[in-house]
């Protein structure tokens, strides 16, 4: 059996998460992708996820969104990603369950 932590980057770019794959995947984590909140609940529903790395701004369900619903199904660690600069959205992503951001 592996015991390797397995992370789920969740971002529309991919290039970000191609990025966060190979850097992470350097520190020995097993790394699975999503594009969108559909491409995350089937990750999630296909692996073990012990982290969610979480883009806010994603097609369809944004990031609070996917938060918030995961967060009433899991306990799963959840750090929210973004490029956006606003304390509000980061307040709101701690207190509907994301563990950093």
């Amino acid at each position: 059996m592996d015991n390797k932590t397995h992370i789920l980057v969740v971002d529309d770019d991919p290039q970000i998460c191609d990025l966060l794959q190979d850097y992470l995947q350097q520190y020995g984590f097993i790394v699975t992708t999503a594009h969108n909140g559909d491409a995350m609940q089937a990750a999630l529903h296909k692996h073990i996820i012990q982290l969610v790395i979480l883009d806010l701004m994603l097609p369809g369900d944004d990031g609070l969104t996917l938060c918030k619903k995961l967060r009433e199904q899991s306990d799963v660690i959840i750090i929210m990603l973004s490029a956006v600069h606003e304390e509000s959205d980061r307040i709101v992503g701690l207190e509907i369950g994301a563990d950093d951001y």
